[in-house]
């Protein structure tokens, strides 16, 4: 709002981390002032625009990609649409896990969603998507990863496992000195690591190696499941885009049949694996893995699918609210945090499919949507 206008929001606002289960935490309304929310009526005169219904802390995408598209780094026009699709779908806080596009301009549009960057992706030479990555050997890792963790927001991220065409299946990418090496480099930076891993293999290697968080992690196993408990190592399982993998096992058969049975079998055991991680404790939260070839503007699906793999609903919710804001070390709805929220006509704790159709959307104080 602008200066001398307050923006009232009335109805059941779930304020900040505890919310979906400590009634102490659900205000009967809130109040925007100078973009910043307030607990309290603020005094003086002042222009009120009152909004109703049931307000959540802004969506986090805790996995996409902005600046991406499937041939490599996109146009600002289309980076600018991909973020305002995010905040159509009331994703106001993105943790974009790699990205070629340099998108700090981003920074400077009160009007866009947040991003948390993690740089570019790290991979091995011909082992990721074309034009995606910083392409290194073992040698080079750490390196590289010192000079992504000084480009991005506390994040890098590391191409875990990719297809070895001469193995023709789902191999590790590195050796478990090189992982360890890189991954104390990082921590040296201040920055925390992430890796896209599909299979099994490389689980226990990374985590050994000190790694914070895993996206996909669909090769957990009740090996593996125990150690990232331990170490409280979390997962972002991106279950959107986990649901192409029979397509994407279809297309590579012919010249990949080892590969395509594996994908299938990932794909099988997906709802299974993501339900025995949380019966384990491992911390999850909510991400898309939008960007590439997969659409933006997708968090309320995974949300939905977080609860069909057997994540209690109000778990489920977290993983895209008050928890991931806490993980990423960002406010809720709590005094004179950013005001960036979300508002409902339902009650989006009791149905999930709600959160596919915000009424409004706030961000910085400003209504937007």
């Amino acid at each position: 709002m602008t200066d001398g206008q307050v923006l009232r929001v009335v109805g059941r606002v779930l304020t900040g981390p505890g919310a979906a289960t400590d009634e102490d935490e659900v205000r009967d309304q809130i109040w925007v002032v100078g973009g910043r929310v307030s607990l309290t009526p603020p005094t003086g005169a002042r222009e009120v625009t009152t909004v109703r219904g049931f307000a959540l802390p802004g969506l986090v995408d805790a996995h996409c990609h902005v600046g991406l598209g499937p041939e490599g780094a996109v146009d600002t026009a289309t980076t600018e649409e991909q973020a305002r699709t995010e905040r159509a779908a009331g994703a106001l806080l993105l943790r974009d896990a790699g990205s070629a596009a340099d998108t700090r301009w981003l920074d400077d549009r009160a009007d866009l969603p947040r991003v948390i960057r993690a740089g570019r992706h790290i991979a091995r030479p011909r082992r990721y998507i074309r034009n995606y990555a910083h392409e290194v050997e073992p040698p080079q890792l750490a390196d590289r990863v010192r000079r992504e963790a000084r480009a991005g927001d506390g994040w890098v991220k590391l191409v875990g496992d990719w297809i070895d065409r001469d193995r023709g299946d789902l191999a590790p990418c590195w050796p478990a000195d090189a992982l360890r090496a890189a991954i104390a480099a990082a921590h040296q930076e201040g920055a925390r690591v992430t890796a896209h891993c599909f299979a099994e293999d490389s689980l226990r290697d990374l985590v050994e190696a000190g790694i914070d968080c895993v996206e996909h992690a669909t090769g957990l196993t009740e090996e593996t499941i125990p150690l990232f408990a331990e170490r409280g190592v979390a997962i972002v399982p991106t279950l959107v885009n986990i649901a192409t993998f029979p397509t994407l096992a279809a297309g590579g058969e012919r010249r990949y049949p080892d590969w395509a049975a594996h994908m299938r079998r990932l794909h099988a055991r997906r709802y299974q694996t993501v339900r025995a991680a949380w019966d384990a404790g491992i911390p999850i939260f909510a991400g898309t893995d939008a960007g590439g070839s997969l659409a933006h503007g997708l968090i309320a699906r995974e949300v939905a699918e977080l609860a069909a793999a057997g994540l209690p609903r109000l778990a489920a919710l977290s993983a895209a609210t008050w928890g991931a804001r806490a993980w990423l070390g960002r406010p809720g709805l709590t005094e004179g945090a950013p005001a960036d929220l979300v508002v409902y006509a339902d009650d989006p704790r009791a149905d999930l499919s709600e959160l596919a159709r915000p009424r409004r959307v706030v961000l910085r104080g400003q209504v937007v949507v």
